[in-house]
């Protein structure tokens, strides 16, 4: 069963959430899903009631920008000013609702993509407010690049303004993506092996749009911030963590990135670190060819942890 609501922030802003529930199952624990770029929550349906029927409760929100939010107060950014964190704090405000209705059952976040960098910088505020961490398609950047990145998006801002989709930066991020498959049929193929969902995503009105400069601002300035050594030290250290990657993602690097990520968290003395790297699998991995593998390492990984 799902149910759909929204929610208001401390700044009078109001985000779209969904929840999923098996009525006749008792609860053991509780998943809060950040959805990635360019997309929204309801794609990720079919994994929430593959969670439900095993008795986990599944929360999740459109991002500002993204999905039935975005569309209520403008698609495709987040704010003109902070947006990465008034984002980041949209989904500490989702896990205080939780929290009021399931105070006992623990909260494991799950973020993909974009998701997992507003989840990585959730954990610099309020590690100890979860049970553990699943990260799914994240990667990291050289702080060079997101520097360069910034000045880009703050002279296109100046150009064309904060909120006006900006094709040249969207081409930038995607389309160094989609130059790394040669045989490609499509500038998405980069997302998953299975030509349906990819032609689904394109189908969709909702997802692949193109994001404005402001928003590319916020994401380089995001990723910045969640790569700070000083900062991750603040971690809680016995949290559980799952890192999932296709070797074929080029988000992750082909799992390069994936594997700094990893190893700057263990430097900090984080040391319930787990990972899972599939074969071939692309950025989607809850879309990808052999999802339902996927799908059930997360679900032992979770009951490992509850």
């Amino acid at each position: 069963m799902k149910k759909t609501n929204w929610i208001t922030t401390d700044d009078n802003y109001s985000f779209y959430y969904q929840q999923w529930e098996n009525p006749s199952i008792t609860p053991k624990a509780i998943v809060q899903i950040a959805h990635g770029m360019a997309e929204h929550i309801d794609r990720y349906d079919a994994f929430a009631n593959f969670l439900t029927d095993r008795g986990i409760l599944v929360y999740g929100n459109d991002h500002r920008g993204h999905g039935q939010t975005g569309k209520k107060h403008g698609t495709g950014y987040f704010d003109q000013i902070d947006g990465f964190y008034k984002v980041t704090n949209d989904l500490l405000t989702l896990t205080k609702k939780i929290k009021t209705t399931h105070p006992t059952l623990p909260i494991f976040l799950f973020g993909h993509s974009m998701g997992s960098f507003l989840v990585r910088n959730y954990l610099l505020k309020e590690s100890n407010k979860l049970a553990g961490v699943i990260l799914s398609g994240t990667g990291s950047e050289p702080t060079y690049i997101t520097k360069i990145g910034k000045a880009i998006a703050k002279s296109q801002i100046r150009y064309h303004g904060w909120n006006e989709p900006s094709v040249f930066l969207n081409k930038i991020v995607f389309g160094k993506y989609a130059r790394q498959f040669k045989q490609r049929e499509t500038e998405f193929d980069w997302l998953s092996r299975d030509k349906p969902i990819v032609q689904a995503y394109i189908n969709d009105p909702d997802t692949g749009f193109i994001p404005s400069a402001s928003f590319f601002y916020d994401l380089f300035s995001g990723i910045e911030a969640i790569q700070d050594q000083d900062k991750i030290a603040t971690i809680a250290k016995d949290l559980p963590f799952l890192f999932i990657s296709g070797t074929h993602d080029p988000v992750g690097k082909f799992t390069k990135g994936v594997t700094k990520t990893i190893k700057q968290y263990q430097s900090q003395g984080i040391n319930k670190v787990d990972y899972t790297f599939y074969q071939d699998a692309r950025h989607e991995l809850l879309h990808e060819l052999n999802r339902h593998e996927v799908m059930a390492d997360i679900h032992n990984w979770l009951v490992k942890n509850i």
